[in-house]
């Protein structure tokens, strides 16, 4: 499915890999788009959040979108947050030109009000253009900022170009649905709602309305699966695989190791060379490292993927 307001599934937050002498990765780039589309996933987002984007050179950017954009075959979006709209607008043009399928902006932490984050959303679809269909990131315990259903309902119905909300809010069960019982009451125009937090609260937010998942998890195929069961109606089977993933996933959600994590199990499936971070990184010591080892050999017991 082309990425749309309609979009399901899994859209999987792509790390970026990195050589020990910190250059890019593109060898693991490659194998990583493999992986992620042998998974089960939708759609592809690059240069996000976890994908150390602020880290990286304007060439670096988009010689990585150039790349995987021309092996992947789902829609692949691409961040392109920034401080000012010169350089969003550049890298979004850009990235469309490539062949990226749309773009993710997240707002920035300075904004405050309901009216500041409307007209910073209208400042900056006028920068991009009307044109490029664009996700719209609702992640407040990072970025502080808080955007109220309303909020976004507004910023929905100022431009049909946004598609798609991430949501990330925690906790957030009550925003998607107020979110769909404003859709189904004709009050707003429908969009996709694909959940991050790491899959954090996967195992509720299918049933609240979600269409999915966006998150860089590294058990891509658990969560395309976990997604399948509950559109099948699966509904124990689905929490029984939740469950059994849960003490891992929480791991991952750390605050400052998180990445760290995710590259090491990444890793450890054969996806990615290395586990190297750009610095500033916080790195897993070796007692965190068999602690992961350890939640993954339990987890083996339960899903073989996860025998390594």
């Amino acid at each position: 499915m082309a990425f749309s307001a309609g979009s399901k599934g899994v859209y999987a937050i792509a790390t970026t890999p990195f050589l020990n002498d910190g250059s890019v990765d593109f060898t693991s780039i490659d194998r990583l788009t493999d992986f992620y589309e042998e998974s089960g996933c939708t759609g592809i987002t690059i240069l996000g959040i976890m994908g150390e984007a602020p880290k990286l050179e304007p060439e670096e950017s988009r010689a990585i979108v150039k790349r995987l954009v021309s092996r992947a075959k789902v829609p692949v979006i691409v961040g392109v947050s920034a401080p000012g709209f010169a350089s969003m607008r550049s890298l979004a043009r850009d990235s469309m030109e490539m062949g990226a399928t749309g773009v993710m902006i997240a707002p920035p932490p300075a904004l405050r009000t309901d009216d500041q984050i409307v007209g910073y959303f209208a400042g900056a679809v006028d920068a991009i253009g009307d044109d490029v269909p664009w996700v719209l990131q609702d992640y407040p315990l990072t970025l502080t900022v808080v955007m109220s259903p309303g909020v976004i309902a507004r910023i929905m119905t100022n431009h049909s170009s946004c598609l798609m909300l991430k949501h990330e809010d925690w906790p957030g069960l009550e925003k998607i649905s107020t979110l769909r019982s404003l859709q189904n009451a004709g009050k707003l125009r429908p969009f996709s709602i694909l959940c991050g937090n790491g899959g954090m609260f996967l195992d509720f937010e299918p049933e609240r309305g979600a269409d999915g998942a966006m998150t860089g998890y590294g058990f891509p195929d658990m969560l395309t699966e976990l997604i399948g069961l509950f559109a099948a109606g699966k509904r124990h089977e689905a929490h029984d695989l939740f469950d059994a993933h849960l003490p891992l996933i929480r791991y991952e959600q750390q605050l400052g190791v998180g990445l760290a994590v995710r590259k090491h199990v990444l890793k450890r499936r054969g996806v990615i060379t290395t586990d190297i971070q750009r610095k500033p990184a916080q790195s897993l010591s070796s007692t965190a490292k068999a602690e992961v080892d350890y939640l993954l050999s339990r987890l083996a017991r339960y899903d073989k993927r996860a025998a390594l």
